[in-house]
C-alpha cells in the first residue's frame, strides 16, 4: 500500500482526489496556499454539463457523461455523511437560438443524450419569465447544477472526519523535493512535506509550479466574472443559456448569471464593464431582473488548457509526480470522473475510462 500521498491544491479536484484515495492509502496530506476551495471551485456556476457539450472532443465528453451520471449519488453520499447538502439540483437546461443547432442534435443522437429541439412556445410555457424574442429552443432534461461552495464545504467536512487525512491550509508550495529522478515531496514555506506520490491539482497555478522542474504545462489563468440575484424560490424553474451567457437557479431562489472569458493573468478584480455586460445579459434572458440589484459580483480564475482536455496521469521522467489539472471551464463537471480515473491510475486498477487522451506524456514540453 502507498504510504503517503501529498496533494497540492485544495479545489474540488484536490478535495475529491483526497476523498477517493483516503480509503486506499495510509495517509493523505492535502495542501493549499490559502483556504480550501476558494478559487475556481468557489467562483464557478456549477452546471453539471459543459456549456456546449457538442463542441468538445470525445475526451471531454467521456469524462462529462460519467460525471453527470455519478453526481446525484455523490451528492447524496456527502449529505448523508456530513450533513452538508451540495444541492445537486436537477432542472434541465434550455439553449436558445443556437447557431449550431443541427450539430447539437446530431451529437445528441450519436451519444444517446436526452437533448432535443422543442417548440419555442413550450420553452416559454416551461419558463414564463424568459425574455421575449427568442425563436428556437433546444432542451436537455436531467441536467443538474451543483451548489459549488456547499460541495466544497461538504468535501472538506468529509475529509476532516477521516483520521488519515491531514489538511494544511495557508501552506504555500514553492517547489518539489527530489531524490535522483524521483519526486519525494514538496517544498513549502513551512518546510518539506514528504510523500511516496505527489499530485498536482493546483488549477490555474499548476503550470507555474511545474515550471520549477523545467517543464512547460500549458495551463494558464482565464478570468471569469459572475453576478448573483436573490429571487423567489420558484422564479426560474430551469437553467437557460443564450449567446454564451446563462442563468442558473438555486433551490432557494438565488440566480447566478455568467460569465465573462478574459485573459488578464492572475488579476481577479471584478470590473464595472463586466458588471454592466452581465446585467444586460441577465435582463435579456430574464426581463423581470431589470429593476433588481445584484447582491454579489465576483471573479475567479479558470485553469485554461488546450481544448479543455485535462492532464491526468504520471509525469514522464519524474517518478512519483502526478497531474490531475487543466480542466479549464469544466472542473466541477468533470471532477467525479477525473478523480476516479486518477485513483485507478495511481493504485494500478482497471481505469473507468480510457486514460490515453489525458496522459501527460507527449503533452508537456521542456522550458
Amino acid at each position: 500500500m502507498t504510504k503517503q500521498v501529498v496533494i497540492v491544491g485544495g479545489g474540488v479536484i484536490g478535495l475529491l482526489t483526497a476523498f477517493n484515495l483516503a480509503s486506499e492509502v495510509e495517509h493523505v496530506v492535502l495542501c493549499d496556499r490559502g483556504e480550501l476551495g476558494q478559487e475556481s471551485s468557489w467562483a464557478g456556476g456549477g452546471i453539471v454539463s459543459p456549456l456546449y457539450p457538442w463542441r468538445y472532443s470525445p475526451a471531454v465528453t467521456a469524462l462529462a457523461h460519467w460525471s453527470q451520471d455519478f453526481y446525484p449519488q455523490l451528492g447524496q453520499r456527502l449529505f448523508a455523511s456530513t450533513g452538508v447538502d451540495p444541492e445537486v439540483h436537477t432542472t434541465g437546461l434550455y439553449w436558445l437560438d443556437l447557431d449550431d443547432e443541427a450539430e447539437a442534435l446530431a451529437w445528441a443522437a450519436r451519444e444517446g443524450r436526452p437533448l432535443s429541439a422543442v417548440d419555442i412556445t413550450a420553452a416559454y410555457d416551461a419558463v414564463p419569465v424568459l425574455g421575449s424574442g427568442f425563436q428556437r429552443a433546444v432542451y436537455m432534461a436531467g441536467v443538474a447544477n451543483v451548489r459549488n461552495p456547499r460541495l466544497v464545504k461538504s468535501l472538506k467536512a468529509a475529509l476532516q472526519a477521516m483520521s488519515n487525512v491531514s489538511i494544511r491550509e495557508y501552506c504555500e508550495i514553492t517547489g518539489f523535493s527530489r531524490e535522483g529522478e524521483r519526486i519525494n515531496g514538496v517544498q513549502t514555506t513551512k518546510g518539506i512535506i514528504h510523500g511516496d506520490s505527489v499530485v498536482l491539482t493546483a488549477g490555474a497555478w499548476s503550470g507555474d509550479l511545474l515550471s520549477t522542474l523545467g517543464l512547460d504545462l500549458p495551463v494558464e489563468p482565464v478570468k471569469g466574472q459572475m453576478i448573483l440575484y436573490k429571487c423567489a424560490a420558484d422564479f426560474l424553474p430551469s437553467m437557460v443559456l443564450a449567446k454564451g451567457r446563462y442563468a442558473i437557479p438555486r433551490r432557494d431562489g438565488h440566480i447566478l448569471v455568467g460569465s465573462t472569458l478574459e485573459h488578464a493573468g492572475y488579476d481577479k478584480t471584478p470590473t464595472d464593464e463586466a458588471l454592466e455586460s452581465l446585467k444586460a445579459s441577465a435582463v435579456e434572458l430574464l426581463p423581470a431582473l431589470a429593476g433588481a440589484i445584484p447582491i454579489a459580483h465576483w471573479a475567479g480564475l479558470r485553469p485554461g488548457s488546450p481544448e479543455g482536455i485535462p492532464y491526468i496521469g504520471q509525469v514522464p521522467e519524474h517518478q512519483g509526480l502526478w497531474l490531475n489539472c487543466g480542466h479549464y471551464r469544466n472542473g466541477l463537471v468533470l471532477a467525479p470522473a477525473s478523480c476516479q480515473l486518477f485513483a485507478d491510475l495511481l493504485l494500478g486498477r482497471e481505469p473507468v475510462i480510457d486514460p490515453a487522451p489525458y496522459a501527460p506524456a507527449g503533452r508537456l514540453a521542456s522550458l
